[in-house]
C-alpha cells in the first residue's frame, strides 16, 4: 500500500492535519505524519520535530527556548530539506502534502524541492495566489491557493483541504505506465517569439536520435534549465533564447537571476547560445509598466503581458554581460548571431524591428567575445528562419561530437 507524507505544524494546526489524514486514509492509502512545528504536537506523529531539528544539526529544545520564530523556521526548513529526501529514499512515502501560511510554506517547500521531479508534491498555501517562485524554484510543486487563512475548519477550508487531499491521493494511486524510449537529452530555451526557431531545431535533433527538453524562458524556465545543465543528465544545451537577461538588467518580471548562462559552461556541457528575444523586456498588464518607461516602445503581447523594446544602450549592456559569461565557459561553446532579427517581432515591418539596436548588440559581442575560446558564427537570417535553426542544431551536434 502506498503512503502519503503529511508534513506540518501539528502543534498549532493538529485538527486540520488530522482531517486531511482521514481523507487520505479513506482512499486506501497509508500516511506518514511528520511534525515540523516547534512545540508539542496535539497527537503523536510518526516523525517528530526532534528528528527534523536533528537533521539540521540542532536541538528542538534549544530552538524552542530561543522563542525566535524566524530562527525556528530557518533551522527546521534546513532540517526538512535534508530529512524529506532521505525518508523518500528509504521508501517511507510516495507523495507529500502540506499546508500553511507564509511560515509553514517556507518551512516545508525546501524539503519538497529536494525531492526528485515526478514525486507528487502538493502545498496548500495562503501565498499561492502570488509569486510562488521562491517556494517552487525549479521543482514541480503543485501550489494550491488556500483562499482563506489556514486556521481551523470552515465551509471554505474544508473544501480546499479536501480537494488537495484527493489531488495528492490521485497522483500517488494512479501511475502512467507508458515506457518511453531512452534517448540522450538536450535542453533548449524558447519564447513565444522564438518558437519557430526552436521547433525547427528540435525536429532536426529528434531525427538524429535526441530527446529535446524545451524550457520556456520565463525566469523559472531559465533557472530550471540551468539546474538541469548542472545535474549531469544532459548532453548539450541549445540556449537560443537568452531574453531573461533583459529582465534581470532592466527591471522586467521574468528574470532568471544573475547566474543565468553559467551552468553549462561550468559543468562541461557543450552549448550553442544565441540572442533570442533580447529585443524585449517583459512586464505584466500595460498599466504595470514602471512610469520611467512610459515613453518607450511598448507592445501589448496579450492582456497580461506587455513588452518593451530594448534600446541601443541596453543592447550594449546585454552584449557585455553575455560575452563575459561565455568567455568564462569551460565547455565547448558557440555563439550564433541572426543578423536579420532576434525575434518574430524584430523583423522588417514588425513592432520591434530595430537594425540600430541589433547592431549595438552584435558589435558589442564581436568586440568582447574571446573568439579563441568561443566560436562566433554570424548568419544573414532572422532567428526564426529554418536555415538558422538547423545550423544551430548542427553546430551543437558538432560540439558534442568533439567532447
Amino acid at each position: 500500500m502506498k503512503t502519503v507524507a503529511i508534513v506540518g505544524t501539528f502543534d498549532s494546526k493538529g485538527r486540520e492535519f488530522q482531517f486531511v489524514k482521514e481523507i487520505i486514509e479513506g482512499q486506501g492509502l497509508n500516511t506518514l505524519m511528520i511534525h515540523s512545528g516547534v512545540f508539542e504536537p496535539s497527537f503523536t506523529p510518526d516523525v517528530s520535530n526532534e528528528e527534523v531539528a536533528r537533521a539540521a544539526g540542532s536541538d528542538i529544545r534549544d530552538i524552542a527556548a530561543r522563542k525566535d520564530r524566524a530562527y525556528a523556521t530557518e533551522i527546521l526548513a534546513r532540517g526538512m530539506e535534508k530529512l524529506l529526501p532521505r525518508l523518500y529514499a528509504e521508501g517511507r512515502f510516495d507523495g507529500v502534502i502540506s499546508f500553511g501560511g507564509s511560515g509553514g510554506t517556507s518551512l516545508v517547500t525546501p524539503g519538497m524541492r529536494a525531492l526528485p521531479v515526478g514525486v507528487p508534491k502538493v502545498m496548500v498555501s495562503t501565498m499561492a495566489a502570488g509569486d510562488v517562485s521562491v517556494y517552487v524554484g525549479s521543482s514541480d510543486i503543485v501550489m494550491v491557493p488556500s483562499v482563506v487563512d489556514v486556521a481551523g475548519l470552515n465551509s471554505i477550508s474544508v473544501k480546499i483541504f479536501t480537494n488537495a487531499a484527493f489531488a495528492v491521493a490521485g497522483m500517488v494511486k494512479f501511475e502512467h505506465d507508458v515506457k518511453l524510449e531512452h534517448k540522450p537529452l538536450i535542453a533548449a530555451t524558447m519564447f513565444g517569439v522564438t518558437t519557430p526557431c526552436v521547433d525547427t531545431a528540435r525536429a532536426y535533433l529528434e531525427k538524429r536520435g535526441y530527446e529535446v527538453l524545451i524550457f520556456h524562458a520565463t525566469g523559472a524556465g531559465g533557472k530550471a534549465m540551468e539546474s538541469l545543465a548542472a545535474s549531469g543528465l544532459i548532453k548539450g544545451v541549445l540556449d537560443l533564447t537568452t531574453t531573461e537577461w533583459c529582465d534581470e538588467l532592466f527591471g522586467g518580471v521574468l528574470t532568471a537571476g544573475p547566474h543565468r548562462l553559467e551552468a553549462a559552461g561550468s559543468h562541461g556541457v557543450p552549448q550553442v547560445v544565441s540572442v533570442g528575444a533580447l529585443d524585449m523586456v517583459n512586464f505584466g498588464e500595460y498599466d504595470s509598466v514602471p512610469a520611467r518607461y512610459a515613453e518607450r516602445n511598448l507592445y501589448r503581447h496579450n492582456p497580461t503581458v506587455t513588452l518593451m523594446r530594448t534600446t541601443v544602450e541596453e543592447n550594449r549592456k546585454l552584449g557585455e554581460v553575455i560575452a563575459d559569461k561565455l568567455n568564462r565557459a569551460e565547455s565547448p561553446t558557440a555563439l550564433m548571431l541572426p543578423l536579420r532579427g532576434v525575434s518574430m517581432i524584430d523583423a522588417e515591418g514588425q513592432a520591434f524591428y530595430g537594425p540600430e539596436e541589433d547592431a549595438a548588440l552584435f558589435d558589442t559581442l564581436r568586440r568582447r567575445v574571446d573568439t579563441g575560446h568561443v566560436d562566433l558564427i554570424e548568419m544573414d537570417n532572422n532567428i526564426n528562419d529554418p536555415a538558422f535553426a538547423e545550423a544551430a542544431a548542427q553546430k551543437l551536434l558538432d560540439l558534442m561530437a568533439k567532447k
